[in-house]
């Protein structure tokens, strides 16, 4: 952590740790071990925390400098984290805002991280970095404990350098609030069995959804060519079907954006809030009967790579609606419709930045995704390499 602290740019993965605590944990651990007594198949992996989720007794800033200060943490545990620089390219964005969980995983770190998804902020980071990002459906995790644990669009996902470890985490987290298991009534929560028979043959009866306009409507075609491919692919090897379903179409303390933001959220009324929910419930029947005719919808998972930092935005950030748009293109209906989604890096643009590749189920449908994201990864395991800053914590270099 010193060695990436020193680096120029600076790249402070971590904006709350304490070393000793961890090697105290660490010890811990492996006495627990060789006692045969470990607390999960997790016990003793580090694993970093978004800086909106209560990790005790780190402070929750939320990504300002003064939110702890109004809002104590007074339960939870280990590090809390939060980062603005690509490890492919230190000069280009993470993507936001669990931009310090996909950066900590993809430099090698870390080997999984806690995000949390209220319109891309796990996906995004993790297709610009080249990792594993899941968005959950809304309900199947508990948000109590995080800054934004009152909405109905946002969730606590799992960021890994690949669809195994995400499982592995996701295993770890799941359990719906009694809220929500009373009001939601979630499906039981499923995971597949990568290495079965049945799992190999399940993938040849999936219908994969590809609206064409999405893919052509990219800043950089390499993502659209290389999203194509990979489904291509996924047709070859596995037997999926390609269909194409009709999709609606759409036309200081605090950083620039998110004043900007609060400013917007300000001048909604109670009528705009009824229409947008009447809105939201026409979307959702149009995505249902989308997934009587097909098991995942695909997309890229944004529609440019990692958009260089300009150097105006290292003080207070930066307002950039074309990027954002660009960025979270094909992001909002997961969010939006609480369905579960994942993004899975499937290969690089002409300067090596990461692709991801989006899969979107029906509510409750993380299997399917999960299946399908594990093959999408097999796929692309030869072209799949190492960022420009990279630690191999095994290694020690």
């Amino acid at each position: 952590m010193e060695e990436f602290s020193s680096k120029e740019p600076p790249t402070p993965l971590l904006i709350s740790f304490d070393a000793e605590e961890v090697r105290k944990q660490a010890a811990a651990s492996t006495q627990r071990f060789e006692e045969g007594n470990s607390l999960s198949i997790l016990d003793g992996i580090f694993v970093a925390i978004k800086d909106d989720i209560d990790c005790y007794p780190h402070p929750s800033k939320g990504g300002t400098t003064w939110f702890h200060e109004v809002r104590p943490v007074k339960k939870d545990a280990v590090s809390v984290s939060r980062t603005t620089r690509n490890p492919h390219s230190p000069d280009r964005y993470t993507g936001g805002s669990s931009s310090g969980p996909a950066a900590i995983v993809a430099s090698g770190l870390c080997s999984a991280a806690l995000g949390t998804d209220g319109g891309g902020s796990v996906r995004i980071p993790s297709s610009l970095c080249g990792v594993v990002g899941l968005k959950t459906t809304y309900g199947r995790t508990d948000m109590k404990g995080s800054l934004c644990n009152a909405g109905t669009v946002e969730i606590i996902g799992p960021i890994a350098s690949n669809v195994e470890d995400v499982m592995l985490v996701y295993a770890a987290i799941l359990g719906s609030s009694p809220c929500d298991r009373i009001s939601l009534k979630p499906a039981p929560p499923c995971l597949p069995n990568l290495s079965s028979h049945e799992s190999s043959n399940a993938l040849g009866l999936l219908r994969l959804g590809k609206y064409t306009e999405w893919f052509n409507d990219v800043f950089s075609t390499d993502i659209s060519e290389i999203c194509g491919k990979i489904l291509n692919m996924l047709v070859e090897k596995h037997g999926c079907e390609l269909a194409v379903p009709f999709l609606y179409r759409k036309d200081v303390k605090l950083t620039y954006d998110t004043r900007t933001n609060l400013a917007f959220f300000r001048s909604f009324t109670a009528s705009d809030y009824v229409a947008a929910q009447r809105l939201r419930r026409r979307i959702m029947y149009h995505h249902m009967e989308i997934f009587k005719k097909v098991d995942v919808i695909v997309t890229p998972t944004t529609g440019m790579t990692a958009p260089i930092i300009p150097l105006s935005a290292l003080k207070s950030g930066e307002t950039n609606m074309q990027v954002s748009g660009n960025l979270m293109r094909f992001i909002i209906a997961g969010n939006l419709l609480g369905l579960p989604a994942i993004s899975v890096p499937v290969g690089y643009d002409k300067q090596g930045l990461p692709i991801g590749l989006q899969l979107i189920g029906p509510p409750w449908g993380e299997a399917s995704i999960l299946r399908l994201a594990a093959a999408v990864e097999e796929l692309c395991a030869d072209s799949k390499k190492k960022p420009l800053q990279f630690y191999d914590t095994l290694k020690g270099n």
